[in-house]
């Protein structure tokens, strides 16, 4: 395996050896178009649809965490049959990490999803998505929609940057501002009480030091917030695109307990999703509701038992 630029941090991969719940190596791409020279880390595991999968599910973190986040989901799914893909983002988990905070823009990683994307010429698509995860993820669809067909979606949003940005994500964004080597672990056992030490300190893992941290300091500070902001366009583009052009499944499920991207956030967002049902809310589950996996996958249970309605 080819070592990274000089201007890129690579996490050893020893940091993620004997994590809870997360097992076998990544996959890795090394030349995804535009992005030469960079290498990108997924999981991808269960069948194809040649393989009789019947589903694949596209599953998107955010700041400030990485696909381990998922790790609730994966056995489930694949034991219904599906397959399940879930990369880091560039300077994330097991990915590349830019030293340069200035290299993270919208663009630059929605780009990056659109090869990832096409480069495992992935079809029929159950995104998965939340936080930074639905901000880039929910933009995906309307470049692409003959490849996706289903949509989870929980505590995210739009950022169209001609509606304000809410009071608790602007305190968030101010505080993690003053936070240039911000405790990954430490915020997620705040957010999360029901986790162990030990997969607290696992949202450490591919942060060694501060210079490993570009991504999750630059983060907060790229949500458009101005019409002309970088991705505020194609936000808005993609906010008339699921209002009108949508007509795959979805569910949405919210963390009832985020101050920050929390039900009337979602409320919001659900409006511009044609045809969503009422949000299913996790009273407990704060903005990280993926590690309230069983409760989420339940609630999405219509998008996970497809073979019969597909037979």
């Amino acid at each position: 395996m080819s070592a990274p630029r000089a201007d890129v941090l690579r996490t050893p991969a020893q940091r993620f050896a004997g994590l809870p719940g997360f097992d076998g190596a990544p996959r890795t791409l090394d030349a995804l178009p535009g992005f030469e020279g960079l290498r990108m880390a997924y999981t991808d595991v269960g069948g194809d649809a040649a393989a009789g999968a019947q589903r694949t599910f596209l599953c998107l973190h955010g700041q400030p965490t990485w696909g381990w986040l998922y790790r609730g989901f994966v056995d489930p799914l694949v034991a219904a049959g599906h397959r399940v893909v879930v990369p880091d983002l560039f300077g994330f988990g097991r990915s590349d990490k830019p030293v340069d905070d200035r290299w993270y823009t919208f663009t630059r990683h929605r780009d990056a999803l659109l090869a990832f994307v096409a480069a495992l010429d992935l079809h029929d698509v159950c995104l998965v998505c939340q936080d930074w995860g639905g901000l880039l993820g929910l933009t995906l669809p309307p470049a692409m929609p003959d490849r996706f067909t289903a949509l989870l979606v929980m505590n995210t949003t739009l950022a169209t940057g001609d509606v304000a940005l809410s009071d608790g994500f602007v305190a968030w964004r101010a505080w993690a501002a003053t936070q240039p080597d911000l405790a990954v672990g430490r915020l997620m056992a705040r957010a999360c009480p029901h986790l162990s030490p030990a997969e607290s300190a696992a949202y450490d893992a591919p942060f060694p030091d501060a210079a490993h941290k570009a991504g999750v300091r630059r983060f907060p500070q790229l949500v458009p917030e101005r019409p002309d902001a970088d991705g505020a366009a194609v936000s808005r583009a993609a906010r008339d695109w699921w209002s009108r052009e949508w007509a795959g499944d979805s569910v949405m499920v919210v963390g009832a307990s985020d101050p920050v991207l929390g039900p009337p956030v979602m409320e919001a967002l659900r409006r511009h999703i044609r045809g969503c049902p009422p949000p299913v809310s996790i009273a407990a589950a704060g903005h990280f509701v993926q590690e309230w996996a069983p409760d989420v996958l339940a609630a999405a249970r219509s998008l996970i038992h497809v073979g019969a309605r597909r037979a």
